[in-house]
């Protein structure tokens, strides 16, 4: 919503962009048997599709009360809620995504939970990926090794579906290296909740691209299964899912 105000100093109009809502989800947050209201809410930049200062405000079913509550990644694109169960407590949280707007496809990402009646972050994505630690090397006989730190495991990529003209690039004859070449694992680019033992309970898959020798050389997918542990989000299963080979 646009607001006008005549300035008393220079007789001209100004405007100034006032919070509103983006999206709007019911469900009880609590567990108190009361459905509250949840919006998402934020401000909307002149002649462009970025939000800032976005926001959670809660209205509390039970108590008539608001609470708002900042993210941590407070600016974005085409920000939605979700409500599920990620916790197992059979009580609704909540799941904040947006996009970044960069190059890489690289997203924000944020859920709360009630915890002690109080609505506290559990998880955002760029805490959650300082803790992942990757590496990208391309090795002999066109292949490349991408390793992970946490879990300690290791991917082998066959890159011969890349066709001559790309590995003639990087390969001598003999199929080694030319010169040693690293790439590297972006940070989530998607995060989606998915009840995998169809129990009620949310888990979150989380994609994060593999980059070879620069962005658009992309190589795969490291597929992250995020569960929540009692304490805290911790990686059950990881997989790497590759290109394939175009044949048309």
């Amino acid at each position: 919503m646009t607001n006008n105000f005549t300035s008393p100093q220079n007789g001209g109009t100004l405007s100034y962009f006032a919070p509103q809502v983006i999206q709007t989800k019911f469900g009880d947050i609590n567990g108190d048997g009361f459905f509250e209201t949840i919006f998402l809410m934020g401000t909307k930049q002149p002649d462009s599709p970025l939000w800032k200062d976005i926001t959670l405000a809660i209205f509390y079913g039970q108590t008539r009360q608001m609470e708002h509550i900042p993210l941590k990644q407070n600016i974005g694109y085409n920000p939605t809620l979700f409500l599920g169960d990620f916790t197992g407590n059979h009580i609704e949280d909540i799941f904040v995504i947006s996009d970044t707007g960069g190059s890489g496809g690289i997203i924000n990402g944020e859920i709360f939970a009630s915890i002690n009646n109080q609505i506290l972050s559990i998880f955002d994505a760029e805490s959650f990926n300082n803790k992942l630690k990757y590496s990208v090397r391309y090795v002999d006989h066109y292949k490349a090794d991408v390793q992970s730190s946490n879990p300690a495991k290791r991917y082998t990529i066959d890159l011969q579906y890349k066709g001559t003209d790309y590995l003639a690039e990087i390969y001598n004859p003999d199929g080694t290296l030319k010169q040693p070449i690293e790439g590297w694992v972006d940070p989530f680019s998607g995060l989606y909740p998915v009840d995998y033992d169809r129990d009620g309970t949310y888990e979150i898959l989380g994609y994060q691209e593999i980059a070879g020798r620069y962005h658009a050389d992309g190589l795969g997918y490291v597929e992250n299964i995020l569960k929540w542990n009692g304490r805290e989000f911790i990686i059950d299963r990881q997989t790497v899912s590759i290109f394939g080979e175009d044949l048309s």
